[in-house]
């Protein structure tokens, strides 16, 4: 890491462990540790009612999260949404953000267990581990690289700040000019 990004996390007021639990309200909340998309991507779990689920799953119709970011794995995000499959076939799941499909004009928030085992087009129940990474792996292989992933990776891992100011006062986002 360089200089300006501390690479122990200090930059966080808190970094939940596996199955820690915190209070929104009187709403008792426990994390879920669902890597795959990132190594550091986390569910949570509001009892046997919710789980917010952030880039792991989308609408069934849209599938899963994309495994080619830095520490991404097809491998482990499977393995990551076979525990969100073992919840509650009831239990609601709150997406982080949808896309629109063909089939939809209205963009969607919220689903469940039950309708992502069943519908999900990337992993259904029967999907094994081998045929999700092998249709990760050549969907991902389509992508572009989102065009604002790389100032947000210099923001998010700063804790969001911005890079410390150079000699002549200004924060700079840098841009590796061989990716462009």
């Amino acid at each position: 890491c360089e200089q300006a990004v501390h690479c122990d996390g200090q930059q966080f007021d808190h970094l939940f462990a596996e199955g820690e639990t915190f209070q929104v309200g009187q709403l008792s909340v426990s994390v879920m540790y669902t890597p795959g998309h990132t190594p550091a991507c986390v569910s949570y779990r509001v009892g046997d009612q919710a789980v917010f689920v952030g880039d792991t799953l989308f609408m069934p119709d849209f599938g899963t999260a994309r495994c080619d970011f830095p520490g991404g794995s097809a491998q482990t995000l499977f393995q990551s949404i076979q525990r969100l499959y073992a919840l509650p076939e009831s239990m609601a799941i709150y997406l982080c953000h949808d896309y629109l499909t063909e089939t939809r004009s209205e963009y969607q928030y919220l689903t469940s267990v039950a309708e992502q085992k069943k519908h999900n087009i990337h992993v259904q129940a029967r999907t094994t581990e081998a045929e999700f990474v092998a249709l990760r792996r050549a969907r991902d292989a389509t992508l572009e690289m989102p065009r604002l992933l790389l100032p947000a990776v210099q923001v998010n891992m700063r804790g969001g700040h911005f890079p410390a100011p150079e000699t002549n006062g200004v924060s700079y986002l840098k841009m590796p000019l061989n990716q462009f």
